[in-house]
């Protein structure tokens, strides 16, 4: 193979990498453009493709996946049902309610000290968090850690979580239907946990908590009240680290919302 196009090879596996693609299907390559004439795929003698066995098993009852209402309602009444935090997390490891679940490799709950005074809440888990299974531990956990350095916190005391907590196939955007099957149980683990001060990360999770209308950079800094329906948490939002990488002069301002949030925490 030339270098050019041993390089050319590089960038292609990074680029399947980076867009989520980090397992094969099968041992053989098959040409899928290739006519029925020339198709190699086809022959008896072929081997057969060995696909892996899927991250999630199907439900028993092998029934096809709940309409999204159905599923939101399922979510609402599984959630209720959690007592600790504990409960909720066995009770989502088994919900089949949302796709996400059967493409992911794992749940990704939590990180942190559920008892803190202060809980960040990210959209979705990417690939790194999804092979650790818990939440901001690639490039932009690592940002976050930093972050949280500057005003005297760390894991110990802080309570990190996602509004999904499946990773979406390749990192997309999760879908309106899976943010409103997957929130029941957001909204119950703010609940459980109780912290004073709520941070939400990215437009999204604001949007999600919060019902906030306006993007990120006219919902940043401004405090809110959530409202867990038995008391009020103070909670703002702020840029999402994952952004802050792509947008490092944002930073200045990321600073005086963790300013803010360690004022609040007093």
């Amino acid at each position: 193979m030339t270098p050019d196009r041993a390089r050319a090879a590089r960038e292609l596996l990074a680029f399947y990498l980076e867009a989520g693609v980090d397992a094969p299907l099968g041992e053989t390559p098959v040409d899928r453009f290739a006519g029925p004439e020339t198709r190699t795929d086809e022959p008896a003698s072929a081997p057969a493709v060995r696909r892996p066995p899927p991250p999630h098993p199907a439900p028993a009852s092998g029934a096809a996946p709940p309409a999204p209402e159905a599923a939101v309602m399922a979510a609402r009444t599984a959630a209720k049902n959690a007592a600790t935090l504990e409960d909720l997390r066995a009770i989502l490891d088994g919900f089949e309610g949302c796709a996400l679940k059967g493409t992911a490799r794992q749940l990704v709950f939590a990180d942190g000290n559920p008892q803190a005074r202060v809980m960040f809440v990210g959209e979705a888990p990417g690939r790194e968090e999804d092979l650790e299974g818990l939440p901001f531990v690639g490039r932009s956990g690592q940002l976050l850690d930093r972050m949280l350095a500057a005003i005297g916190l760390d894991r110990s005391n802080a309570y990190i979580a996602n509004v999904i907590p499946w990773r979406p196939p390749g990192n997309r955007t999760p879908t309106p239907q899976e943010t409103s099957i997957c929130l029941p149980f957001t909204r119950r683990q703010i609940e459980l946990a109780d912290p004073d001060v709520l941070v939400c990360l990215g437009s999204p999770a604001a949007q999600a908590l919060l019902e906030a209308k306006e993007g990120i950079m006219k919902t940043r800094g401004r405090w809110f009240n959530y409202h867990t329906g038995t008391r009020a948490i103070r909670a703002i939002a702020t840029f999402h680290p994952a952004y802050l990488l792509r947008q490092p002069l944002q930073k200045r301002l990321a600073w005086r919302d963790f300013l803010a949030i360690k004022q609040a925490l007093g």
